[in-house]
């Protein structure tokens, strides 16, 4: 069985618009640059050359790993149920040892944004915080120990 990607409706619309980008677009400037190259001559001491056909696997891998993504897209549903912790929850914690609270947003794996503090439902703390209810406290397993976060709020 495939894996399965979770995202919203938005996250499935920019991934298909990232992939769209990266085949029609970047991959058309790679080879340009690699035909600019090319012409150089020699191409066994052509630090361009060498750098255009790396940044074109690497192209090449981020547009399978996108395509791949979206072929098993599940869509997720957005709702206003704020009783227990699903996906697209925005959840503020209280982290007993550290004594701080701290907001995450839930998300599938494609539209994780660590800078905004949106989590995957697969990380240690989103795993965790799945199906649990507000005043619950939950076990997070982390891979340098386990710590505990009370769910103050879901939005």
């Amino acid at each position: 069985m495939a894996d399965q990607f979770y995202m919203t409706q938005k996250g499935y619309e920019e991934a298909v618009k990232q992939l769209d980008y990266l085949t029609k677009v970047k991959r058309a400037e790679i080879v340009e640059r690699i035909q600019e190259a090319r012409s150089h001559g020699d191409l066994s001491e052509n630090a361009e050359y060498d750098a255009a056909r790396n940044e074109q696997a690497a192209n090449e891998g981020e547009i399978a790993e996108l395509d791949y993504k979206i072929k098993n897209a599940v869509i997720i549903e957005e709702t206003d149920d704020n009783s227990v912790v699903h996906l697209g929850s925005k959840v503020t914690v209280y982290d007993e040892e550290f004594e701080e609270e701290e907001t995450y947003t839930i998300m599938g794996t494609t539209e994780v944004d660590l800078a905004e503090n949106v989590i995957s439902n697969e990380s240690p703390v989103g795993a965790a915080l799945l199906k649990h209810k507000k005043g619950e406290t939950v076990v997070v397993k982390a891979p340098d120990g386990e710590f505990k976060l009370k769910i103050l709020k879901i939005d």
